[in-house]
Parts: C-alpha cells; structure tokens; sequence
C-alpha cells in the first residue's frame, strides 16, 4: 500500500485490521464506517437510539457509484466502553459538544487515535484541552456524501480522498499509519501529511468564501460565479491573506479555479444545512475566520461585513 507525505516521498503500508469507533454516522461518518467494515475491521458506531436501532436493525446501506451498493454490519454503543485504535469524529460542529459525551476521556489512551473530520480550524485545540495525552490527529475530507435517513448513505462522488495530519512529535506516526493503510484498503485515497496548519487551512481557504457567500444570498455556486463574483474574489483574497499570516500560504488563483470547474449547481453543507432549517456551523468557519485574522492583524471588510449579516439572519 503506498501513500504519499507531504515531503513528495512515498511509504509502504500494509494491511492493518483495526478497530474503530465512529462518533456520528453520517454521511461521512456512515460511509467511512461501511468501507472500513467492507475491508473487514471492526467498527463500533457511537449514536444515539433510534439511529442504533437502525443500524442495530438494517446495518448501513450505501449507495455508490465507484463502490457500488452493499450493506455493512456495524456495531452500535451508546458511548464509547473499550479500547479501540482510533475514533473517528464526524459529527457537525454545532452538535460537537453533546457528541463529546459518549467519547468519555477514560475510554481512551495514548495509543487511541482521535481523528475529527470537522470544519474549520479551532477544534483540535479544544479537543486536546478535552482529551489530554490522547493524541488528536485532524483529518481533511473530500466526498460528496449524505444520510438520506439513518443507515442510508447516497455518495454521489467519484472521490473519497482523506488527509490525516499531525506533527510526529504529537502524533505519533505508527498509529496514522496503520489508519492511513486501513483506509487505503477500505478504497479511501489516504495521504499522512506533518503539517497540520496547513492541512487545515487549505480546506478553510476553499470553504469559507463559498460557504459564506452561497449561505448569505441562497443561490448555488454558479449563481454567484456570474452574479457576486466580486465579492467572492475578494472573499478568496482575504482569507488566502490570512491563511499566509497563520503559516499556510494559499494560491488565490488556484482557489477561484477549482470554484470555477464545479457544477453550476453546487451547494455548499452550510446552505443546505439554512434550507433545512438546522444549526449552521457559521461560528466554526466564519467567526474562525475573523478570528484569526484579529490576531494577525489582517484587514477582511468582506468577510467581516458578509458574517455578520449572516449572523442577523441566523
């Protein structure tokens, strides 16, 4: 199995069997859960009743245009009661502290991964002050898949790719490996990257503007490409500005590249999440955002003007 780090340099895994806990399965958490099963690890799922009795019941069905459709039979618990070799956090940030409760510190150790695959950049540092010297090794996602309802999961894209993060002082890189290999073989493009800032700043670049700006006037990405493409110039600018004061410098123009190559009717979860009526993680990226730009000194009158008419609305 080889994965490529950060150096360009290339790494042969082997197969590890594993067991895994998964804290919200979704449709990130849901699909990553089945494939990992599908490759034949265990895989506990932290929810709640009625999604436990689903998947206690049915198990997760995914549908799936590179893995085809299957079902895979996952374990459920209330909240985590045994040693396991990783957790994978897929909840939503605005449900992040609830969810917390069934991962309870003395379920875990330092030879347990805790891998969340969250928005924004806060979380790690909250999670360590939370777990101590459990290492915490954030995980970037590129997927297009949902819960239809539970145990359900539609994944639409030809993709799955994972970067999982963490210095090798931290985290260390025997216990990403062995993740890295088990993902590889459950079909997840795997990279171990050591820069984690960078890892987590590179999908905040990309988020933020296009969250921010198809969550503040409603419209899909094509819509704003042709209609608010200044403002999204702009929004790309400033937080690639940012990116390059926190130590992650961003290309602009290859941002505005990718956002230009998608679908025409591309959303973004944080519109889809203030069409359905629920929480919006608008602390989490934009409040993030101005953050961080406060403490570097970086002027962002777009992103502070567009939050915050985003913040009376919601």
């Amino acid at each position: 199995m080889i994965i490529t780090d950060d150096e360009g340099s290339l790494t042969t895994m082997t197969k590890d069997r594993i067991t895994v806990a998964v804290l919200g399965p979704g449709g990130v958490g849901g699909l990553l859960a089945a494939l990992l099963v599908r490759a034949g690890n265990r895989v506990i799922c932290l929810a709640g009743d009625e999604t436990a009795r689903a998947l206690d019941a049915e198990g997760i069905l995914v549908r799936s245009p590179r893995f085809g459709e299957f079902t895979a039979r996952v374990e459920t618990a209330a909240e985590l009661r045994e040693p396991v070799d990783a957790c994978l956090v897929a909840v939503k940030h605005t449900s992040l502290g609830a969810a917390l409760d069934r991962l309870p510190a003395h379920a875990l150790g330092n030879d347990t991964l805790v891998v969340p695959f969250l928005n924004g950049v806060e979380h790690p540092a909250a999670l360590r002050a939370r777990y101590g010297t459990t290492p915490v090794a954030p995980a970037a996602i590129r997927v297009e898949s949902t819960r239809v309802v539970p145990g359900v999961i539609e994944h639409t894209s030809p993709f799955v790719e994972v970067d999982l993060t963490g210095a090798p002082e931290v985290v260390p890189r025997k216990l990403l490996n062995s993740l890295a290999g088990a993902l590889e073989w459950a079909g997840v493009t795997t990279r171990v990257l050591d820069d984690e800032t960078a890892t987590l700043w590179a999908k905040m670049s990309f988020l933020a503007p296009f969250a921010l700006l198809t969550t503040r006037y409603g419209l899909p990405l094509g819509e704003i490409r042709a209609r608010h493409r200044e403002e999204l110039v702009a929004l790309v600018e400033e937080t690639t500005r940012v990116s390059g004061a926190v130590g992650a410098p961003m290309d602009p123009a290859g941002t505005l590249a990718r956002y230009d190559a998608f679908a025409p009717t591309t959303k973004s979860s944080m519109q889809r999440d203030a069409e359905a009526g629920r929480p919006l993680e608008l602390d989490a990226i934009g409040g993030a955002l101005l953050r961080a730009a406060e403490r570097h000194g970086v002027p962002v009158p777009v992103a502070e003007r567009v939050v915050g008419e985003l913040r009376e609305k919601y």
